[in-house]
């Protein structure tokens, strides 16, 4: 005779087995307009099968000014960033951004130096490297720059610090090792011996 109990227990197990997880509210866009979160029912589309602005050639002809133009490298790094024109790439965005703040553009050296303090994708934050980029953008006069070239000092003090403290914390485990801690075992006539 077959029980209700496992036949609903098992109808059970096997539809949360096939449910999917909650998706979330909104989906993030970016376009010519900057980035936003739309909610999930007003898409008309999903954004994989949206069509970039590069199909008219404005990115090809982006790319070609931005070799000769911080400001258009600039833009360029921007536009990947945001995803804006562009498949998002943060890869490219800071080649582009790098090579418009290393030709002396002011805005890019900034965003270079906030890229750098906060990390971006899978590459971690490097505070030495945004207080390079912060140092010259607030010798330049910016303020902004200036505040976030104190926020890259402290987190480099803060990183040099811990290093330190990790250096420290090894040689006295290290001398533990070889010091504190004694083996109990002796090794004598071919074999082991323990007290």
């Amino acid at each position: 005779m077959v029980h209700w109990k496992w036949i609903l227990l098992s109808c059970g197990l096997v539809l949360s087995a096939c449910a999917q997880p909650p998706q979330r509210e909104t989906i993030r866009i970016c376009d010519s307009a900057g980035c936003r979160d739309v909610p999930r029912n007003q898409m008309t589309q999903m954004p994989d099968t949206v069509e970039h602005e590069a199909d008219d050639g404005r990115i090809a002809a982006l790319v070609a000014l931005a070799e000769r133009e911080p400001a258009a490298a600039y833009d360029l790094g921007l536009r990947y960033f945001r995803g804006d024109g562009v498949g998002q790439d943060g890869h490219k965005a800071l080649t582009w951004m790098r090579s418009a703040a290393e030709r002396g553009h002011l805005e890019a050296q900034k965003a270079l130096g906030r890229l750098y303090l906060t990390g971006l994708e899978e590459m971690g934050p490097d505070p030495g490297e945004a207080e390079r980029w912060l140092s010259i953008t607030a010798g330049r006069g910016d303020t902004e720059a200036l505040a976030l070239l104190a926020e890259a000092r402290a987190a480099r003090r803060s990183e040099e610090s811990e290093w330190k403290w990790r250096q420290h914390q090894q040689a006295i485990l290290r001398e533990q090792w070889y010091r504190q801690y004694r083996y109990y075992g002796h090794w004598r006539s071919g074999r082991w011996y323990y007290r």
